[in-house]
This record gives structure tokens, C-alpha cells and sequence, in this order.
């Protein structure tokens, strides 16, 4: 028994593709300084996200953006909530985030609180020059004063719906899906 159900694809593996371009130029265009540049994505998609886009520019304009991996799961605000012993992953940053230009890379952006999170985690790393946000998705519904710079969708969703990214290198596909939880009961 299934708890969601697929009402729509929102975005096709081309689509992704397509978007993340756009997003490269638009880092590209915003960016004064590449050299400090670097980016973070938080753990799990955030992660490809991060490298792709680091990949993208790199063929644009011939230069190796810096990509680590942030683990957020010891700073959620709903950890007693989440699992008696979270799983915590290795925070992977191989290069100094003091005096960066640091984007936070993630999949959706919905209440804000991952990104919460995500900043406490990095703040513990150094104090970077700027950090900036990049979502693929943001679906509205912030409880934190957080926004994006960088949004590759804005959509609209009530309370019952849920975004799921699927990404090849962790899902074995590519595509943007939006999901209903199922009534209880039905």
C-alpha cells in the first residue's frame, strides 16, 4: 500500500538538464570573484546537484569550481522526532570555507528549516565571505525568513503535496515528481 500517489511529472530528465544550464549561467553572471567561489551540497540530493553544476561550468569557462558535501542530520531542529540514532554521514569540505563565496546547494526548499540547519552546519567550518541558496525546486511554505538566490522552479503546492527529486546517481532515474500523501483510511 502506497502512502503517496503520483499526480504529475514536473520535470523530464532533458527538463533537469536544461535547467541546471540555466542555473551555471546564472552563477555565472552573479558571480564577481570565480576563484572564491566554491560550492556546497547538503547531503543527499543537494550533493549531485553541487557536482553537476560544478561540471557545467567547468566546460563553460574552463575552471574547477570546488564542491563539498554537507551532513545536516545532527543540527535538524527535529531530530528527537526524526529516529532514536540518526544516521549521520561524513561531512566531506576539502577546502577552507572562511572567506568563501559558499552556495548551498539543495534539491526543494520548502519550510526553510534544512537550510537552518545547513547554515549552523557550515558556520561550524568557518565563516565564509557569502552564502547564497540554490534550489532546484522551491515550493513556498516557509516557517524560516529564507529564500533562494537560485531557483531553478518556483511551484505551488498545498500542504498534502510533496516534491520528490529523483536523481541517477542515488534513484537510478531522472525526473521531478509531484506527489499527494494518501488519505488515512483510503
Amino acid at each position: 500500500m502506497s502512502l503517496t500517489r503520483e499526480k504529475a511529472q514536473l520535470m523530464s530528465a532533458s527538463e533537469i538538464d536544461r535547467t541546471l544550464v540555466r542555473l551555471a549561467h546564472e552563477i555565472l553572471e552573479k558571480t564577481k570573484d570565480l576563484d572564491k567561489l566554491a560550492f556546497i551540497g547538503i547531503r543527499r540530493r543537494g550533493v549531485p546537484l553541487a557536482q553537476r553544476l560544478s561540471r557545467k561550468i567547468e566546460t563553460l569557462e574552463n575552471r574547477k569550481i570546488p564542491v563539498g558535501i554537507l551532513d545536516i542530520n545532527l543540527y535538524r531542529d527535529d531530530l528527537s522526532t526524526v529516529d532514536v540514532k540518526p544516521v549521520v554521514s561524513a561531512t566531506e569540505i576539502p577546502f577552507e570555507v572562511a572567506g568563501k563565496d559558499i552556495i548551498l546547494m539543495d534539491d526543494v526548499l520548502y519550510t526553510g528549516r534544512t537550510i537552518r540547519a545547513a547554515l549552523d552546519a557550515l558556520f561550524d567550518h568557518g565563516r565564509p565571505a557569502r552564502v547564497q541558496l540554490l534550489v532546484l525546486i522551491d515550493r513556498g511554505h516557509r516557517e524560516l525568513p529564507i529564500e533562494a538566490k537560485f531557483i531553478g522552479r518556483l511551484v505551488q503546492t498545498t500542504d498534502i503535496e510533496i516534491i520528490e527529486v529523483k536523481f541517477q546517481e542515488i534513484d537510478g532515474m531522472e525526473k521531478v515528481l509531484l506527489v499527494e500523501r494518501a488519505a488515512a483510511g483510503a
